[in-house]
């Protein structure tokens, strides 16, 4: 925590000052200049509207003909500031040709998914959408119809991806200071009007921490301008007795437009104590006029889901649970139950031609209750009961700057973040009885930034940013050793504070309509946890098994990258493929044998990332994507070694044949993906996590406001899993979690 008050407040008003009063000045002065010569390109004045959801919007990458909407999406869907939907889930993204300038960051390469390529993915959750795009791996321990506690992961960053890829929400960041991680399936897939993705580093200057490996923003429906009224439901059934619905509504009257989105999941499971019972909302309210527009967003969600365990597998004692009990338990009783709410408002404000001021700011709230038990659930040695509840508040001021600066087209971007979060978990043997362990934990972020893009010349774009973050944490552990089963020690109390930075510069080049180029180089940042710091030293000594004070004491992390690629746009056929190269310091990782997290020897991920689609005909269009990455260790110990839990080559294809003027429409994508280290295993010495494939395939159609669809997922039944961990002392034991085979689900619904 910050000192004092007065402190903090001189921080803010400090930032505030230096990065965004200049821009207030700079821009004062342009606007006093001598007309721009009639030859310079157009600066685009546009109403307010957009900027309050994302801060750097690629470019939708569509084809140039808009193909029909996927059923049930219709024009009451109410798109709001979004793209037009016409680009495929794997398009190439960016400023592929055209001319157009300032799509996005400068430089990076970028994908966006629209509403149009969800309704038409075969698959049902939200992260395997995401694992559509060439380079996103997944980790998923259950599967199951919605994907619940699913890691995203971009460029390789295995068992903590959740930590170094930053998830937005309209703009705002959602990852939280604690290691759960946002829970994609929170967010209903129909309220979500586009989401942007980003790779790399460049994010860190616009959104700060945790946005290492890449950001991914998703924005969702506002409702504005479209019918008075609409209403769409529908309904599901499926494998695993899996039953869902959705509604959602949307009105508009004048400048005041409302929406609402919810959705409902209850499900057995694959496998045994694995079921889902699932709830999630939001809804909004919007005023739009030509120079101001505001909004308040509201968003709620409750999950109830069973912990089944991993599946053992020791050839030393010939068991192999993979085989013998692929859907059964280890942890019959464990469960995660969490609850998630927030609100968030704002508004835009046009100050003068070219300039506006946005300010939003919010609050958002998780609460989890978690048992762990082991075989039995009994007040034991092994059982856990975990009671955590995070609240964070937020203001982010920013100002976007449309001008021209010493005669060529420029934008500026520059604001303030703040950022105010309490962590509180309570850790006890059992539910009921008194914790061993209340862990009190507080952070505050503080930062500026600045972004700037200028024309240098009409095919030429160019862009700089810096961002500059001071972290200050407390953290407290109150330690009962008169709990029952306490059997440990207080940690060490921590005050810490530090400032980080970010920094991009980037450029691409259009050599004609069709072909263009794009590069550049950034850092970025990743502040420790609260639960790597709560488990951030030895518990144990390793000789006496004497208990030791944990410290909370973690370096944060740093990365460099550098990225160079290029694009082709035509009207039928467009490709995106780059090749980057990033290294590490103090990267953050467990360390299996004294059982608490370190600060590794320096790390590296390098790859190639290729994405293409093509437009056949009016009714056919064909996509796919292949990915390498590597991610290796450079120093240290484990010097040449890959980093556990990611797959060097990952692919898809997928293809969209609108059968019969959208009665029927036929939707497919191929997923394969080659093996990876287990995790625990740094060594690289177990046997590797095996490579597969899935197939999904989608039938679909309309009939006037009503609509249908059949899926099925992993067609031919392929047995695979994600996820394994290898026993640090016995060779050739694992525990790997098992994922469904072949999977159906049916919906039905109807707008009105």
């Amino acid at each position: 925590m910050f000192s004092n008050s007065s402190s903090r407040r001189s921080r803010v008003l400090l930032l505030a000052s230096t990065m965004i009063v200049p821009t207030i000045i700079i821009s004062t002065a342009r606007a006093q200049q001598a007309p721009v010569p009639e030859q310079l390109p157009a600066i685009e004045i546009t109403k307010p509207g957009d900027q309050n959801v994302t801060r750097a919007r690629p470019a939708a990458d569509g084809a140039p003909a808009p193909r029909r909407p996927a059923p049930g999406t219709g024009q009451g869907s109410g798109s709001g500031s979004g793209s037009t939907g016409t680009g495929p889930a794997t398009g190439t993204g960016g400023t592929g040709g055209g001319g157009r300038q300032f799509a996005g960051i400068v430089g990076s390469s970028s994908t966006v998914i629209t509403a149009d390529d969800i309704a038409h993915s075969p698959v049902q959750s939200l992260p395997e959408i995401l694992a559509q795009v060439p380079g996103v791996q997944l980790q998923s321990l259950y599967g199951g119809p919605n994907g619940a506690k699913t890691a995203v992961d971009l460029r390789g960053f295995g068992a903590f991806a959740s930590d170094n890829t930053l998830f937005l929400l309209n703009g705002r960041r959602l990852n939280d200071v604690d290691k759960a991680g946002f829970d994609l399936t929170t967010i209903p897939l129909d309220s979500i009007e586009r989401i942007e993705i980003t790779r790399g580093n460049s994010g860190a200057v616009l959104y700060g921490d945790n946005a290492v490996g890449g950001v991914v923003n998703i924005i969702t429906k506002t409702g504005a301008g479209g019918p008075p009224a609409t209403i769409r439901a529908e309904g599901g059934f499926g494998s695993f007795n899996t039953r869902m619905a959705a509604v959602s509504a949307a009105l508009n009257s004048g400048p005041w437009s409302t929406s609402f989105y919810g959705n409902g999941i209850k499900s057995d499971g694959y496998r045994v104590n694995n079921a889902l019972d699932q709830r999630n909302a939001v809804g909004n309210v919007n005023y739009t006029t030509s120079d101001l527009t505001a909004f308040l967003t509201v968003t709620g969600s409750d999950q109830k889901l069973g912990l089944p365990g991993g599946r053992l597998v020791d050839p030393s004692i010939g068991v192999n649970e993979l085989l013998t009990d692929r859907r059964g338990a280890a942890t019959p009783f464990d469960y995660a139950n969490q609850q998630t709410a927030s609100v968030t408002t704002g508004f835009t404000k046009t100050l003068m031609n070219g300039v506006d001021l946005i300010v939003d700011g919010g609050w958002r709230q998780r609460e989890t209750q978690s048992g762990f038990f082991g075989t039995v659930p009994t007040i034991s040695f092994a059982s856990t009961y975990n009671d955590a509840a995070l609240q964070t508040w937020s203001i982010t001021p920013r100002l976007s700057v449309k001008n021209v600066m010493l005669g060529m087209p420029s934008t500026i971007l520059t604001g303030i973040d703040y950022y105010d979060s309490t962590f509180r978990e309570a850790r006890g043997a059992y539910r009921g009885v008194d914790p061993y362990h209340v862990y009190n934990i507080e952070q505050q972020t503080v930062a500026g930034y600045w972004q700037h893009t200028i024309g240098l010349l009409p095919t030429t774009d160019f862009s700089y940013g810096a961002r500059v973050q001071n972290t200050s944490i407390s953290a407290r552990d109150r330690y009962d050793p008169n709990a029952p089963f306490a059997f440990d020690t207080q940690a060490a109390p921590l005050d810490s504070n530090e400032t980080q930075y970010a920094l991009h510069v980037g450029a691409e080049h259009r050599f004609t309509d069709t072909f263009s180029v794009f590069g550049r180089a950034a850092r970025a940042f990743r502040t420790p946890d609260v639960d790597e710091r709560v488990a951030s030293g030895p518990s144990f000594d390793p000789l006496t098994f004497a208990p030791i004070p944990q410290n909370f004491q973690l370096k944060t992390q740093t990365s460099q990258d550098v990225e160079g690629g290029f694009r082709v746009k035509t009207n039928l056929f467009q490709v995106q493929s780059s090749i980057y190269l990033m290294d590490l310091e103090n990267e953050i990782h467990f360390n299996p044998v004294l059982f608490y997290n370190v600060n590794l020897d320096p790390t590296r991920r390098y790859g190639s990332e290729t994405s293409a689609s093509l437009k056949v005909s009016d009714s056919v269009t064909l996509r796919g994507g292949m990915a390498i990455t590597r991610a290796v260790f450079r120093e240290g110990m484990w010097a040449g070694n890959d980093v556990p839990l990611v797959s060097r080559y990952t692919g898809n294809l997928g293809v969209t044949w609108n059968i019969w003027q959208n009665y029927l429409v036929f939707d497919a994508t191929v997923r394969a993906w080659s093996s990876r280290i287990m995790d625990n295993d740094q060594a690289n010495t177990q046997n590797r996590i095996p490579g597969n494939a899935t197939a999904d395939l989608k039938l679909s159609g309309q009939v006037d406001r009503f609509f249908w669809s059949l899926s099925v997922n992993n067609l031919f039944n392929a047995l695979y899993y994600d996820y394994a961990i290898a026993s640090s002392f016995t060779a050739g034991r694992f525990s790997a979690y098992p994922l469904p085979g072949r999977t159906y689900m049916v919906k039905a619904g109807a707008t009105f």
